[in-house]
């Protein structure tokens, strides 16, 4: 079976400049992980999750929106909601007016870690990617700024 040729490559286009930020994207969640992990004992999603909840009114969010926010289906939200009340950085809550609508609130401990977290995980992202070289040299740092525009001027309105 032919795997390459004319037309199959990913070398060129939009596809091939979305499968390199793919690649790089999933390098720097990858590194941001394991430094929260390692800095405050929460993952990247948790972390995102404390953030999307912290933001909401009354700083609580539906569990099927905080879902689609992370990135997440049902089951995997509840799950990661499950874990962040166990740390207690957060707890659910019930909707008043429909009992079957669950909740997911930020309690004080998690305000605290987003608080204490906030610029240091800014720095890091900053580092990361002002540093994309040193960090992740599996990637051409020119081949990742073209596939960077690209994607933009795709995007871009």
């Amino acid at each position: 079976m032919q795997t390459s040729g004319p037309g199959t490559s990913l070398g060129d286009g939009a596809g091939a400049a979305w499968s390199k930020v793919a690649a790089f994207a999933s390098a720097v969640d990858a590194g941001l992980d394991k430094w929260l992990a390692d800095a405050y004992r929460v993952g990247l999603t948790e972390f995102r999750a404390l953030v999307f909840v912290s933001q909401a009114p009354d700083k609580e969010l539906r569990v099927n929106d905080l879902a689609q926010r992370v990135g997440l289906n049902q089951s995997s939200a509840t799950r990661l909601v499950s874990r962040l009340e166990a740390k207690g950085l957060a707890y659910r809550d019930t909707c008043p007016d429909d009992g079957r609508g669950v909740y997911a609130a930020i309690t004080e401990a998690g305000e605290a870690l987003l608080g204490e977290a906030r610029e240091p995980y800014e720095a890091r992202v900053r580092e990361l990617l002002g540093k994309a070289s040193t960090h992740f040299p599996q990637f051409d740092a020119r081949q990742l700024g073209g596939a960077l525009n690209e994607i933009g001027s795709i995007v871009a309105p």
